[in-house]
């Protein structure tokens, strides 16, 4: 925790709202050094253990979970990030005692969500600064997600019980967001020289690819497996409008896993799926001229429906990597996109006052609509992926 360093500083600071829009092209560095800002005031709001979940503007409560959230990578991811971008040393030590708190995790084998958990924190600590400590957290998180393997299915078992999973003794849940977790594997492979956790995320892969995709590249939120046939037993939207739906976030998880799993593997097939579903996003009939998307593509009420900031985040960075992988004429479509989700973000319509938003970033993002939880709140893994779009929008410039 970071102790009342820049209080002063922060309630002098004129806020960004309050200036025209900033040009996330032309002004990152701008958005950077409010975002550290508002981070040195959230900063003060917790301590290691209370990992920042939310906020609740209605009765000014900033929400948090403890180190087994699936959110708790993100908080130290962004400190991380920050520190990267701009140099912001207090925000670099909140993150490391944030990590020691954190590592405890790696054992965790109860969860599917270890990736962004681990590898969104650790990841990028080792990635900035290599040493032996962030590795062995890394290895022993892969090895525990890896034990959620189940090979009948060919994929990785995300819920043990929910309310939500809608499966019985026999039957597991597989989720859309489990493509992000698959990095982390990825790297384990790279890293050991042991192609097991390679493999393991290729078949995952292979089956989502297969089971949770459409005609038209849209996806369901769910798919329940028999865990001794591993055949399919129901097709679910949980998080979303209806079964039939395609939730936004969803879809941004999507477009981000596959783009992250061609990085990995070169393999072409994950590259068409990728592009596939940007093209589901892009050309969506409904999708908003800023390509913030409604919280579901079907959402009702459209379009009085709410907008998500945090799958706008997520898909402006899957964007920008898949830029670089595709030719010129398409590269430029997808840049051109992140920058119109990025404009938006980085507007006063999304972008909070420092000192505002319970020290988060954005504003208006939707966490579980059905289950009436996180919405129209800032959320950790919004600011997280906004963050790390800019960061690519930037380094492409």
């Amino acid at each position: 925790m970071i102790k009342n360093l820049y209080v002063t500083a922060l309630l002098a600071t004129t806020t960004i709202a309050a200036q025209a829009q900033y040009n996330p092209v032309k002004n990152a560095d701008a958005i950077f050094n409010a975002s550290v800002k508002q981070y040195q005031f959230l900063s003060e709001k917790v301590k290691p253990g209370q990992y920042p979940k939310t906020y609740h503007a209605d009765n000014d409560k900033l929400e948090t979970s403890g180190s087994d959230w699936w959110c708790s990578g993100f908080y130290p991811g962004t400190l991380l990030y920050l520190d990267e971008a701009a140099g912001a040393p207090a925000l670099k030590a909140e993150a490391l005692a944030f990590l020691e708190d954190l590592k405890k995790e790696q054992y965790n084998k109860s969860t599917h969500d270890l990736g962004f958990m681990m590898y969104c924190s650790f990841g990028n600590a080792e990635r900035l600064n290599p040493q032996k400590e962030y590795e062995d957290v890394l290895m022993q998180s892969a090895k525990s997600l890896i034990t959620r393997y189940n090979p009948a299915a060919k994929c990785i078992r995300s819920w043990d019980s929910s309310p939500w999973n809608h499966a019985s003794a026999d039957e597991m849940p597989v989720i859309i967001d489990n493509m992000m977790n698959l990095e982390l594997l990825f790297w384990a492979s790279r890293f050991s020289g042991d192609d097991t956790y390679k493999n393991i995320a290729i078949n995952h892969a292979n089956t989502t690819m297969a089971n949770h995709f459409r005609p038209d590249y849209s996806s369901y939120h769910e798919v329940v497996y028999n865990t001794k046939t591993g055949k399919v037993t129901k097709r679910i939207t949980n998080q979303g409008a209806a079964d039939n739906s395609s939730w936004a976030r969803g879809q941004a998880w999507g477009l981000y896993g596959y783009t992250a799993t061609y990085r990995d593997t070169k393999d072409k097939i994950y590259l068409q799926q990728a592009n596939r579903i940007a093209n589901y996003i892009l050309t969506y009939p409904t999708m908003p001229k800023n390509l913030i998307p409604y919280w579901d593509y079907q959402a009702p009420g459209i379009p009085d429906a709410l907008h998500d900031s945090s799958a706008g985040a997520i898909t402006a960075s899957a964007l920008l990597e898949l830029s670089g992988y595709v030719d010129k004429k398409l590269a430029e479509k997808y840049i051109a996109a992140a920058k119109t989700i990025l404009t938006a973000l980085s507007g006063k319509e999304y972008f909070a006052e420092v000192g505002t938003n319970g020290g988060f970033l954005l504003k208006h993002g939707v966490g579980n609509m059905p289950n009436k939880t996180e919405i129209d709140v800032p959320l950790s893994y919004g600011d997280y992926y906004f963050i790390e779009a800019l960061m690519r929008l930037k380094k492409l410039k």
